[in-house]
C-alpha cells in the first residue's frame, strides 16, 4: 500500500491544485527528493503554477507551467492531503494518526491552501522530471500484446506482476487478488502462460482494479479478509497457503490456482 488504486485517488485529489501558484515549498527531510537536492526542488516550485496532473502506475505527477514535472511517490505509507482533505484517511498496515512530524513534503499556495505528503515510514519520495522509461504499461490500461510481452520471463508470475518495469501499478494485495480470481498460481513460471491464459489474466486484472476502485481500495478484495493464519478460500473453502513468493507474503489457494 498504496497501490495503483490509491495513487489514482491521490491524482484526483491533486486536480484541486491545478491553476494554483506556489508560494512556498518545504522539505523537512533532506533525503526525500530523489536524484536532486532540496534546494533545486524548492527553487523550481516556488513561483510556479500547477497546470495539469497525470499518473503512471504508482507515480503521480503534477505538471508545472515551466514545462517541468513534479513526481510524487508514496512508498508504503504515504498519504496526500490537499487543503486539509485526504482522499484516504487510513492506509492498510499504516498508522491512523495524522502526525505533522510525518509531513515529508509541503507546498503552500498563494491562495492560502496547503498540500502535504505525510509518510510515517519515509519510503516515498519527490522528484523533478521523473523518467517513465523504467515503467511498464499501466495495469489499468495494459493491452493483451503488452501483457504477452510482460510475461516473457522465467520468474514466477507474481514476481513479474510486481515488477514495475513490466506492469506498472500493482502491489502485493492487487497481485494476490488478481491471481486468485484468475485461478493462476503465483508460483507458476510466467512464460508458461499461453496467449489465452494471458488474455484472461489481463481481463481479470483490469476488472479487479475497476471493482476494487468502486469498493474504495486495494484492501477491499474478496481474498483480503482471509489474509490470516487459518484463512480459507472464499471460492471453495479450502485452506489457503501462506508463503513467501517473490519476497512477499503471498496468500493463495492451491485447490483452484494452477
Amino acid at each position: 500500500m498504496p497501490e495503483l488504486i490509491e495513487v489514482e485517488m491521490y491524482r484526483v485529489a491533486l486536480d484541486a491544485t491545478v491553476g494554483r501558484s506556489i508560494a512556498e515549498a518545504h522539505i523537512p527531510d533532506r533525503s526525500y527528493p530523489r536524484f536532486v537536492g532540496v534546494e533545486e526542488v524548492v527553487a523550481e516550485l516556488v513561483g510556479s503554477t500547477i497546470v495539469g496532473t497525470s499518473r503512471r502506475g504508482k507515480l503521480a505527477i503534477a505538471e508545472l507551467d515551466s514545462g517541468r514535472r513534479l513526481g510524487l511517490r508514496f512508498g508504503m505509507t504515504g498519504r496526500l492531503i490537499v487543503d486539509g482533505a485526504a482522499p484516504i484517511d487510513t492506509l492498510e498496515y499504516s498508522s491512523d494518526r495524522d502526525d505533522p512530524a510525518w509531513d515529508r513534503f509541503i507546498i503552500r499556495f498563494c491562495d492560502g491552501g496547503v498540500l502535504r505528503l505525510n509518510d510515517p515510514r519515509r519510503f516515498g519520495s519527490v522528484e523533478l522530471d521523473p523518467s517513465l522509461d523504467a515503467l511498464g504499461p499501466d495495469a489499468s490500461t495494459a493491452t493483451v500484446a503488452e501483457m504477452v510481452d510482460a510475461v516473457k520471463s522465467d520468474r514466477s508470475v507474481k514476481a513479474v506482476l510486481l515488477d514495475q518495469s513490466r506492469v506498472a501499478g500493482l502491489g502485493n494485495l492487487l497481485v494476490d487478488e488478481t491471481l486468485w480470481r484468475a485461478a493462476i498460481a503465483p508460483t507458476r513460471t510466467a512464460r508458461t502462460l499461453d496467449h489465452e491464459r494471458v488474455a484472461h489474466l489481463r481481463r481479470v486484472m483490469r476488472r479487479t482494479i475497476a471493482q476494487l476502485t468502486r469498493r474504495g481500495g486495494s484492501h477491499r478484495g474478496d481474498l483480503h479478509e482471509e489474509r490470516h493464519a487459518g484463512g480459507v478460500c472464499p471460492r471453495d473453502g479450502e485452506p489457503l497457503l501462506r508463503q513467501q513468493v517473490a519476497g512477499r507474503t503471498t496468500i493463495w489457494c492451491s485447490a483452484h490456482q494452477t
